[in-house]
């Protein structure tokens, strides 16, 4: 008879499945695929596969035709089941991609083969795209599909719409032959599916009912969307993985999502940061979090978070032995509440779960609850009263936000613009984009001066939150006025800005910033504004894509914003 260890560990072998996948990879090889014979050394790759299981094209560019003549040769891989096709239509016109993924789907629907995985992320199809995978979403080919992913396609509220519709009839036609879809993984980050995206989604999560990971971050969704997604994460018991980060919950959203927690008992990591929950939000998940006994990581970085609820979060993972991370940072604790909420999680022994919190945001700030105005809460606890100046809050009168003075204005506009830093910037206080304008003034009018001005702010731009949100409304703000005067020239701003970067030479003697990280950072905000003229997309793309060292430091920040410009 085998010895207790022995015994163990042979169980743990006979569980154990360890998969080969024989692929085929062309990944990151930065080919120019537009005529067929172009694509020519990928073609012999897949015939000469005896067994392709995958087809790996990311880090390409596929035109039409090059795509037809894989096409043609995937037909005849009736095993073929993971499609990783990401980040290959870099540089393609809109029009091309759509007839692309048509010939691609179709050779997998001829091959009768059966996708476990489809990654298209990366590719700026927007719904169009979509359409065009829709004879493949709801054929027999994907019946049998565990993974989507769909991350930064640029879908939009059409295009998650038109997904929807999709899986809720593959699941349809899919049960009627007794192999119902059971989708495991489904992500869709930086699409901006907002609420009306989010809540058709949220009809096909209810009937699929099989997910065990969806990530959609970084979509514009609120409350309202929230909400039903917290209904259909219900319908999924077998959820183990959720991340809207950098959403729009409130308090009203996260209330919504306390209550699908309880029923999603096997997560094991929630990332809900970034997502303007507050502590009214955090608290509502404190209570309900006990009932989640596999948690691995609880993300609630960047709410505006007061220490009270921060220290409600720590009480309620208390016991909990999966737990590897609790992340509070960026929240509005103080000195004193991040040593309070130490010595919480020091008394459970847990104290090493707790990331950083070197992006506290000080505890203090003015009441989180303001930001919304005052609520149904307020009503039902106080009257308010004539005087303007005072807002009542059952025995308690304090000055209203917007007649109070900044928060610690620090530093003035000029000293920022003379030696600029971060601390100079938010020590400007909320009102720092109108403070910068006024300082500038009409010499925004030059196209020269805005350049300049916006690559000082670009200058102390990091993956910050706190500091990059601050640059990102002053960017917005001098844009705004040097675009509204009536002298603008769009091509002239976009001109000076290339010269500062160091992207286009110049007559005149121009310094370039020393890091582009900053200014990478910030003009992938600006492109996705509505004032930046679309017009300009080409110029930047033929600048952004010449070879440049600096460039190629931050070829993640390149890769984003070709992306995004692609897609206008």
């Amino acid at each position: 008879m085998a010895e207790p260890g022995v015994a163990e560990v042979a169980d743990l072998l006979a569980k154990t499945k360890v998969e080969q996948v024989n692929e085929v990879s062309f990944k990151g090889r930065g080919l120019k695929l537009d005529k067929a014979e172009d694509a020519a050394e990928i073609v012999q790759a897949v015939e000469e596969c005896k067994d392709l299981q995958a087809l790996r094209l990311e880090g390409n560019t596929v035109g039409v035709e090059a795509a037809r003549v894989i096409a043609a040769a995937l037909e005849k891989h009736p095993e073929f089941e993971r499609a990783l096709w990401s980040d290959m239509f870099t540089g393609r016109l809109r029009s091309e991609i759509p007839p692309s993924l048509e010939s691609l789907g179709g050779a997998v629907i001829s091959a009768n083969a059966h996708l476990v995985e489809l990654d298209l992320s990366d590719n700026a199809f927007g719904p169009d795209g979509v359409k065009a995978c829709r004879g493949l979403l709801t054929s027999k080919a994907v019946y049998t599909l565990e993974m989507l992913k769909l991350n930064n396609n640029g879908l939009g509220v059409g295009g998650g719409q038109i997904l929807s519709e999709a899986l809720i009839e593959c699941h349809t036609a899919s049960s009627a032959e007794g192999k119902p879809l059971a989708l495991k993984v489904f992500i869709s980050g930086r699409n901006r599916l907002e609420n009306p995206g989010a809540k058709a989604l949220s009809k096909a999560f209810k009937i699929i009912g099989t997910l065990e990971e969806v990530s959609m971050p970084q979509n514009g969704i609120q409350h309202q969307g929230i909400t039903a997604l917290a209904e259909a994460f219900s319908e999924n018991k077998n959820l183990r993985v959720v991340n809207l980060n950098d959403n729009i919950f409130t308090e009203k959203g996260a209330e919504s999502m306390a209550k699908a927690l309880p029923n999603m008992t096997n997560v094991e990591v929630i990332n809900f940061g970034d997502c303007l929950l507050r502590s009214g939000g955090a608290e509502a998940i404190a209570k309900v979090i006990s009932s989640n006994q596999y948690l691995k990581e609880l993300i609630l970085s960047y709410n505006e978070i007061r220490k009270d609820a921060a220290i409600s979060v720590a009480e309620a993972v208390e016991g909990k032995e999966h737990l590897k991370k609790l992340d509070l940072n960026g929240n509005q604790l103080g000195e004193e509440g991040i040593e309070e909420l130490s010595g919480t999680l020091e008394a459970f022994d847990m104290v090493d779960v707790l990331a950083s919190l070197s992006d506290d945001e000080g505890d203090d700030i003015d009441d989180e609850d303001d930001e919304e105005g005052v609520g149904e809460e307020e009503e039902e606890e106080g009257e308010a009263v004539d005087d303007p100046e005072l807002q009542v809050r059952g025995t308690a009168i304090t000055p209203t936000r917007e007649n109070q003075s900044p928060l610690k204005v620090t530093y003035t506009a000029k000293q920022f613009l003379d030696s600029p830093s971060a601390d100079r910037l938010l020590g400007l206080g909320k009102d720092r984009p109108q403070l910068l304008v006024n300082e500038l003034g009409d010499s925004l009018d030059d196209a020269d001066c805005a350049a300049k001005s916006l690559m000082k702010v670009a200058s102390i731009v990091t993956d910050d939150t706190t500091v990059k949100s601050a640059a990102f409304q002053c960017a917005d703000a001098i844009l705004t006025r040097s675009l509204q005067s009536k002298d603008s020239q769009p091509p002239l701003i976009a001109n000076s800005l290339l010269v500062h970067m160091g992207l286009l030479k110049s007559e005149e003697k121009v310094q370039p910033v020393r890091d582009l990280q900053g200014p990478l950072i910030l003009l992938q905000h600006i492109f996705q504004q509505v004032y930046f003229p679309r017009s300009l997309a080409q110029l930047f793309i033929a600048f952004l894509t010449r070879p440049n060292s600096q460039l190629e430091r931050h070829a993640h920040l390149q890769h984003q914003i070709l992306q995004t410009l692609h897609q206008m």
